[in-house]
């Protein structure tokens, strides 16, 4: 593991998330659920359907898939945008070490801003009743990884990966994802849920696919954006070495 992570990558990557920008994007989403959620705790007291809508419609259709572009692409995108990649290319790290510690940070700051505050929405919410708030934060941290992984190989492959990210969160997880049968079984967000489903107790908590199917897709989904990003590094190195 030590030679897929390097700490002076990793902590340059840090910084360059939690600026003081994109710092408070992170923070706006997982605060505006916590104050959602607190709302709704007072107004109609603990209901796990009304849990299971807040958490399941705003946490986990909106909140994660665009905490996931913003840390995904933003691990890389901005180097490559700038030039500044050129410098980190040319130091003594292989290429796959930068392309995994940069996922691992992703990923750290994903999980963090979106599957903690989804756990205590849960349980502001119902109180954890029937496994909600870990059902979801369950399905929040595995989506954080697959979201990670697909959203940085996008910083690699376009200097639109925002939009793209957006794109992708915004139309195909969150409109699409709710309205098509289909395409909720090609979304990152059903898969997560399959897991969040054989957490949580009783039937609050559906997913499109199954559990086998939905473990499957997340990982083959994490390796492979990670394997592909990584051959795109390779391919940028050569070109700005040329």
């Amino acid at each position: 593991m030590s030679s897929l992570y390097h700490p002076t990558v990793a902590r340059l990557t840090y910084r360059a998330l939690l600026g003081r920008r994109r710092a408070l994007i992170l923070f706006t989403l997982p605060g505006l659920l916590l104050i959602i959620s607190l709302a709704v705790r007072l107004l109609t007291g603990a209901d796990d359907d009304t849990a299971d809508a807040i958490l399941g419609g705003f946490a986990m259709a909106t909140m994660v898939p665009l905490i996931g572009v913003i840390a995904g692409t933003g691990a890389i995108g901005p180097e490559i945008d700038d030039g500044s990649v050129i410098y980190l290319l040319a130091k003594p790290v292989k290429r796959p070490t930068i392309i995994v510690t940069k996922l691992i940070v992703a990923i750290g700051v994903t999980v963090a801003f979106s599957a903690i505050p989804t756990l205590l929405a849960g349980f502001v919410l119902n109180g954890n009743a029937n496994q909600l708030a870990v059902g979801y934060a369950v399905a929040a941290a595995v989506a954080s990884v697959a979201y990670s992984a697909v959203f940085l190989l996008l910083g690699t492959v376009t200097r639109h990966a925002v939009i793209a990210g957006l794109v992708y969160a915004l139309v195909w997880e969150t409109f699409f994802g709710s309205v098509v049968a289909g395409a909720r079984k090609l979304s990152v967000q059903q898969w997560a849920l399959a897991l969040a489903q054989k957490v949580a107790d009783g039937d609050v908590i559906t997913s499109d696919v199954g559990l086998a199917t939905g473990v499957i897709l997340l990982l083959a989904v994490t390796v492979a954006a990670t394997w592909y990003a990584g051959r795109k590094l390779r391919t940028l190195t050569l070109a700005g070495e040329e």
